[in-house]
């Protein structure tokens, strides 16, 4: 494998150092971020260059509470339905799954306090993932832009649960899907490499769990 130029090397330092940042200051973000990451979302790939993405950005505080309300709510059957408890995980995984939930959960108690919400929005699929999946290309990109630009960023569906009253907060129309809620800001904590499996135990060539020799 040839060895990576400047420019390569700075796009992979961005791809290994992000990861979710669920812990978020209050300080606001510049309007010309929020519209430049939003901007690399919109240079993803979609079916038949259909671009069936919407971005509800969601700054203004009262809306915000009602969005963490319902999501804390949601988030709080999900644990007490044993959701990410991994109980079962290797010892390595455990302690990773473990830091994962503490962060969930304060983002579940604080997300009012990001200065940015934003809705990654879908016209296409009708819930069906296939033809509704471009949407997700995007908001990795909005994601990596993010990190590019030292803004800390998690992709969460908890919201999707009170999807009804999150449309009529937000006059999203009944047939849009709200495919994914992305809080954005300034991170407490600082970037790095989170736990992630080798490349060689997630990788099969040719057949189903056929690794190379």
């Amino acid at each position: 494998m040839p060895e990576p130029t400047a420019v390569e090397s700075d796009f992979f330092e961005v791809i290994g150092t992000q990861r979710a940042m669920r812990r978020l200051k209050a300080d606001p973000v510049p309007e010309e971020y929020v519209k430049k990451v939003i901007w690399a979302a919109t240079r993803a790939p979609s079916g038949g260059n259909r671009q069936g993405w919407r971005w509800v950005v969601v700054t203004e505080p009262e809306k915000k509470k009602k969005i963490q309300a319902w999501y804390h709510d949601g988030w709080s059957r999900m644990t007490a339905s044993g959701y990410g408890a991994g109980a079962n995980l290797p010892a390595d995984e455990k302690a990773s799954n473990d830091r994962v939930m503490k962060s969930a959960t304060y983002l579940a108690e604080h997300m009012h306090e990001a200065p940015v919400l934003i809705f990654a929005c879908s016209l296409t699929g009708n819930g069906d993932i296939t033809s509704g999946s471009s949407i997700y290309p995007a908001v990795q990109n909005l994601m990596l832009a993010a990190r590019a630009l030292g803004l800390g960023t998690a992709l969460t569906t908890v919201h999707r649960g009170y999807q009804k009253q999150i449309r009529e907060l937000l006059g999203i129309p009944e047939s849009v899907e709200t495919a994914a809620l992305i809080p954005l800001g300034w991170p407490k904590g600082k970037f790095g490499s989170g736990f992630r499996k080798p490349v060689e135990d997630v990788t099969y060539w040719e057949s189903w769990g056929a690794k190379k020799a």
